[in-house]
């Protein structure tokens, strides 16, 4: 269980038995659990849902719902996104912008890429706001932090996210992905597949452009990429929802 406990130390604001004393080899073990813990705060979303949509109009309950998202994960991945704009688009070589990463002032592009991320983020769930989003949009978000981790090489020699780039392998990986597998498919069929596909190749796309600028991946570009998955589920489901044949 140390595994699943470190996914929810690492992921999320809730304490755990672990009280921040996470071993390596519970570091290793927990990306098995990403698409759980995902899962796991879909739920608490969904649960709120149903909830406010009782006294509330949608609009206003989508912004609750993405402020308790923020909240429920400490705004760690939000942080990440503002870091990785400020340093890939903000540097002029492969050190310049490990080094902005790394700094704690916020730039144009770290703001700018916030404020999109949040505005498409809440205009789909605005429309298809319901169970499949909610729970979908959590879980294949930290899917995808395993998917980066397991294809591309870390950009730099130490860093928080080396430990979890150390304990990825095939298996785990192939473990993570068939839970978001099954959960796409039942709540969404064959189109379920088809999403996490594309989402497959839009993370490959994202990670191979970071790596193109700095050499590789780093902690902020995971918690970067679990933001842009996100959205881009939230894309995609509308897409497959728009197909002229379905």
């Amino acid at each position: 269980m140390n595994g699943f406990w470190a996914a929810i130390e690492f992921l999320t604001v809730f304490p755990t038995p672990l009280k921040g004393k996470v071993s390596e080899d519970a570091i290793r073990k927990s990306l098995v659990f990403f698409p759980l813990v995902g899962l796991f705060i879909g739920t608490i979303l969904l649960g709120l849902y149903y909830v406010l949509v009782l006294i509330l109009p949608v609009s206003i309950v989508c912004a609750l719902l993405i402020a308790a998202l923020i909240l429920l994960t400490g705004g760690h991945h939000i942080d990440g996104l503002i870091d990785t704009c400020d340093g890939i688009f903000g540097g002029q070589s492969r050190e310049e912008r490990l080094v902005i990463m790394s700094d704690t002032k916020v730039g144009a592009f770290g703001i700018t890429g916030i404020i999109l991320l949040l505005l498409v983020k809440y205009a789909t769930l605005t429309y298809l706001l319901g169970m499949s989003s909610l729970l979908l949009m959590p879980t294949l978000g930290r899917w995808a932090m395993t998917c980066a981790i397991f294809c591309f090489p870390y950009a730099r020699a130490s860093g928080l996210g080396l430990p979890f780039k150390q304990g990825i392998n095939w298996q785990r990986f192939a473990v993570a992905s068939a839970l978001s597998l099954v959960l796409c498919t039942l709540l969404m069929s064959w189109k379920g597949i088809v999403l996490l596909v594309a989402l497959c190749a839009v993370v490959y796309g994202i990670g191979r452009f970071i790596q193109s600028r700095i050499g590789g991946l780093t902690g902020d570009n995971y918690g970067a990429i679990n933001e842009i998955a996100e959205v881009a589920t939230l894309l995609l489901i509308v897409l497959l929802d728009k197909l002229p044949f379905t």
